[in-house]
């Protein structure tokens, strides 16, 4: 396995790109972050893994058509590239190959 140079935020953004698909833009990531986590996170946060994550090759952009609704400004949306689902499941299999490996007495914990 390639060394991915991930953190666990930057994995939790690339998921949460994954989960919004097509609708994966800063605030909609800040809510949805909000929504699965119950915790608050700047939108400045989010803004700057989105370009770091895009740096590395995980992310790619582009921008939206304008909307009425926005009074006619753009979003940014952000796709998860060929080389961010790569990073997911293999962090994912790792993770799961670990956690297998735990023994049981290991997760009885008494007081």
């Amino acid at each position: 396995m390639e060394k991915i140079k991930l953190g666990n935020f930057e994995e939790l953004v690339l998921l949460l790109v994954g989960v919004l698909y097509d609708q994966a833009y800063s605030v909609n990531i800040v809510a949805e972050y909000e929504k699965q986590t119950g915790k608050k996170i700047n939108v400045s946060a989010i803004h700057t893994v989105l370009y770091r994550l895009e740096e590395k090759g995980f992310l790619e952009s582009k921008m939206s058509e304008s909307t009425s609704a926005r009074g006619g400004k753009r979003k940014r949306l952000f796709y998860l590239t060929p080389y961010a689902s790569k990073a997911l499941n293999e962090l994912a299999s790792l993770r799961e190959q670990l956690r297998y490996q735990i023994p049981a007495q290991a997760l009885n914990w008494k007081n």
